[in-house]
């Protein structure tokens, strides 16, 4: 069982962006996509998540075709964390992620879902903002909230089958502490038995927290392994244009890339 990209082909208007290329992500790992600005990982992440139909090729969960999936179904087993999620109502940081549970809703449940709603403030650290109205927070404190959210949405396994935590950069927002819980929390996902696939910038984060890195370069998979493997000093010059020395130290668990200058365009 797993989450699976086969030969797919994304466009957005009359360009594509992504693409054609295949990708797997699969219960208990973390895979990160990392690339230059515009090489297609976003839009990877769209069509994963079914915001994005596919030009050619198709996105599989559990074996299945994802279009073919009733929402509801969907929904239990795959959630998404955009970049930026906009909301203008005055609603609470708990009310916001109690919305996590609609697709579990049934008649007599509001306790219980208040009780997850509070445990997922807890796993992200914005217990303390329960009560603020949501459109009072900072960048990083609704990145969490919304993070919140989505655990809240995938917190109950399905009777049959897996979870599956889609993040798009995920940190962006967050300051150096809290990069690492929301990271941490992923890994604690996939320990749990979920499927999480990240889209990173921090090649060190990626190191860091994935059992897997795939490597996006104009819409296309370059590269795809274990952090060791994949990180390496040719791969990141030629990828994204930046020299690097790349160690390996007994008390992190993958490379540590330590950036030493752009690189020099080929003559």
């Amino acid at each position: 069982m797993s989450l699976e990209a086969r030969d797919v082909e994304v466009w957005r208007g009359r360009g594509r962006v992504a693409g054609p290329l295949s990708l797997e992500v699969k219960p208990g790992e973390v895979l990160a996509v990392v690339g230059p600005n515009g090489a297609g990982k976003s839009s990877l992440l769209a069509a994963l998540s079914g915001e994005l139909r596919c030009k050619s090729g198709d996105v599989f969960l559990e074996g299945r075709a994802l279009h073919q999936w009733p929402l509801a179904e969907r929904a239990q087993r795959l959630g998404v964390l955009l970049q930026e999620s906009s909301l203008g109502f005055g609603f609470t940081a708990l009310e916001v992620v109690v919305l996590g549970r609609s697709p579990h809703a049934r008649r007599g449940g509001e306790e219980s879902d208040l009780a997850v709603a509070r445990a997922a403030l807890d796993a992200t650290d914005t217990q303390h903002l329960a009560s603020r109205a949501y459109t009072t927070l900072s960048g990083g404190e609704r990145q969490r909230v919304q993070l919140a959210r989505v655990l809240a949405q995938l917190w109950t396994p399905p009777v049959h089958g897996h979870r599956y935590l889609l993040l798009d950069e995920p940190t962006a927002s967050l300051d150096l502490s809290h990069q690492h819980l929301v990271l941490e929390r992923a890994r604690a996902f996939a320990h749990e038995g979920g499927a999480v696939l990240t889209v990173l910038h921090d090649l060190n984060l990626a190191a860091r927290y994935a059992d897997r890195i795939a490597v996006l370069d104009q819409g296309r998979c370059v590269q795809s392994g274990t952090p060791t493997n994949v990180l390496t000093p040719d791969l990141i010059a030629n990828t994204f244009g930046l020299r690097v020395e790349v160690v390996s130290r007994p008390d992190l668990p993958g490379p540590l890339v330590i950036p030493m200058g752009r690189a020099s365009p080929p003559p």
